[in-house]
């Protein structure tokens, strides 16, 4: 089984239902049929600030979304204790979501799905290029 948990710093009106459903269907169809886990967290364009400088560089402009493997956020185990596949872990920015939802003429909840979807074929190791 896999579990899908969401956090939103503000509220933000996006569906969790949605998010979950779409996770689980998408990480299933990518082959992952082990007991695993995977956190999404929805945030402001100051905490998107903190993650990029922390993580990528002190000069990165804010990210639309970041992802973190297991073993990028230094959680990883060659045999989880707990038996669980820790996928990893996808921030979005929502107000970033907003600017690039109106100029591309879409639903906001649109856009961060669609962001939400990239980051998880990050989290398989699958890259833009």
């Amino acid at each position: 089984m896999i579990k899908v948990f969401v956090k939103k710093q503000g509220n933000f009106p996006v569906s969790s239902i949605k998010i979950k459903n779409l996770l689980s269907k998408f990480f299933t169809d990518h082959g992952i049929v082990s007991d695993s886990d995977v956190n999404v967290v929805i945030i402001g364009k100051e905490e998107m600030e903190a993650l990029g400088k922390k993580y990528l560089s002190p000069n990165e402009p804010v990210h639309n979304v970041l992802s973190f493997t297991g073993a990028e956020s230094k959680k990883v185990f060659l045999d989880p204790p707990d038996d669980i596949l820790h996928l990893g872990d996808i921030a979005v920015c929502y107000p970033k979501c907003i600017d690039e939802a109106k100029k591309e003429g879409i639903i906001v909840e649109e856009k961060v799905i669609e962001l939400i979807e990239h980051g998880a074929y990050h989290l398989l190791g699958i890259h833009h290029g």
